[in-house]
């Protein structure tokens, strides 16, 4: 056991193949193979996907540019040139895939247009439409985290460190934007999340 779980790869493979077991053994469910069961498939890649990406988010707010002032200057470099490159990866990834996934659930759902338009697609009905409202605001939240992901937090952390050739200015000014926008991603995180958890539980 200790042999499989010192290798992360071979974790990731057996944890992936139990819950393939799981998913498979859904199949058998009174739903069977149909519609449900795929919106049941794409709303746990899509939860997964997205704890990816917001532990992530977490990780750097919390942690990383909390902690990085103190970091004695010869020790930056570890995280500069090796784990924030790595984190950086999964991160931006995870977002796409979190937002692709929703999409796909949403549009599987039927109620991607209503969301997308916060309930106002045909009218608005108070108290029925509410929940498009919701999930729709939800919705547009992580749209706009995605795309800053991509737009801001990327492009920026890439000069700032150091994977684009930029002089010490440039450098400190990306590493300023990017730390501003994943800010603001934080900060929209919590009532993204207070959406897509009460939505669901609330609304079906």
């Amino acid at each position: 056991m200790s042999g499989l779980l010192s290798n992360f790869r071979n974790t990731i493979i057996v944890s992936f193949v139990l819950a393939l077991v799981i998913v498979i053994g859904y199949g058998h469910s009174p739903q069977g193979h149909g519609l449900v069961y795929f919106q049941a498939i794409y709303r746990w890649l899509h939860v997964l996907f997205g704890i990816l990406w917001i532990g992530l988010l977490y990780y750097f707010n919390f942690v990383q540019i909390r902690v990085m002032p103190q970091i004695p200057a010869e020790l930056k470099p570890a995280v500069s040139k090796y784990i924030a490159p790595e984190a950086l990866f999964w991160f931006r990834w995870a977002a796409l895939a979190t937002w692709v996934m929703g999409v796909i659930l949403a549009y599987s759902r039927g109620y991607i247009l209503e969301a997308f338009t916060l309930g106002l697609a045909g009218g608005y009905t108070p108290g029925a439409d509410m929940g498009f409202t919701f999930i729709g605001t939800g919705m547009w939240l992580a749209t706009v985290m995605f795309f800053n992901v991509w737009v801001f937090i990327w492009p920026n952390q890439k000069i700032a460190l150091g994977l684009v050739e930029a002089d010490a200015d440039a450098k400190a000014k990306a590493a300023k934007t990017a730390m501003l926008f994943s800010r603001t991603n934080t900060l929209l995180s919590i009532p993204m999340l207070a959406t897509m958890a009460m939505n669901q539980t609330l609304f079906g």
